[in-house]
């Protein structure tokens, strides 16, 4: 199996990979790549077509090396879509925390990610409070920050650690009472209140189409890491219940799927 390489401990990465190794399509493997490093090639990774989830501001990373191709559902602009989202749902919300792994994307990734926190901010008339947590240790921390300043309402950036400790981090969000928009379904599936991000499903589908190029003969590094091209809203109005919120119906009305049990 090609060696993982995106910061964490070897839990972390086991973890992931249990949680998104797809069937074995005929020896090629499907699961994220780290967004910070471009992956080093391995002896085994010469053998084996992977095929990845890349975390990159861009389409086509020319020259990358390896055996690798692959989606990107890491888009900056969504960071700012996510806080529209969330300031319809909460009309009268303030002040909004950042959640995010300093180091855990790449740099030109992560500061267009910002920049467009800042720029939707401005726009929306709410204040960011951006809190950091380098791995699961630090979640309760970060909860407890963000309760002392008196955020209203929750964005969490990207990145594994929180994928894979989502549980953990839905039900600190419950525990603080804080409304939170997360970047993939998952986290909604886990019981977090809404969740915009790219289409796993589609995501899922266009692999196919990699693995079937790579086995009429192309090759992987010749195959442009493309962007995700659609995406999902879900709300889970259950959990907005438990928090005693309303979710307008204006905004019910755009998701994709609205979770009521």
């Amino acid at each position: 199996m090609p060696r993982g390489s995106w910061s964490g401990s070897p839990s972390w990465r086991q973890n992931w990979l249990r949680f998104r190794l797809m069937s074995s399509w005929l020896r090629a493997l499907s699961r994220p790549m780290p967004p910070s490093k471009r992956p080093e090639p391995s002896p085994l990774s010469s053998l084996l077509p992977a095929i990845r989830w890349a975390a990159s501001s861009s389409p086509v990373l020319p020259g990358r090396g390896g055996n690798l191709t692959g989606l990107s559902s890491i888009t900056p602009e969504l960071v700012g879509k996510r806080l529209d989202l969330l300031k319809q749902a909460l009309p009268r919300v303030n002040r909004v925390g950042v959640l995010w792994v300093p180091g855990g994307i790449g740099e030109r990734t992560q500061k267009s990610m910002m920049q467009e926190a800042e720029v939707a901010a401005r726009r929306l008339g709410v204040r960011l409070h951006v809190v950091q947590a380098q791995g699961p240790s630090d979640l309760e921390r970060a909860f407890s920050n963000m309760t002392r300043a008196r955020v209203g309402a929750l964005t969490v950036l990207p990145h594994v650690m929180f994928l894979v400790e989502r549980k953990r981090l839905v039900d600190l969000a419950a525990q603080s009472r804080l409304p939170t928009i997360y970047p993939l379904r998952d986290f909604v599936d886990a019981g977090g209140l809404m969740a915009y991000g790219a289409d796993d499903a589609d995501l899922f589908r266009r692999a196919a189409t990699y693995v079937d190029k790579i086995l009429k003969g192309a090759k992987p590094n010749d195959l442009p890491v493309e962007q995700a091209s659609k995406f999902e809203l879900v709300i889970n109005v259950k959990t907005a219940k438990v928090l005693g919120l309303t979710i307008p119906p204006s905004v019910l009305g755009r998701a994709d799927q609205v979770i009521e049990k």
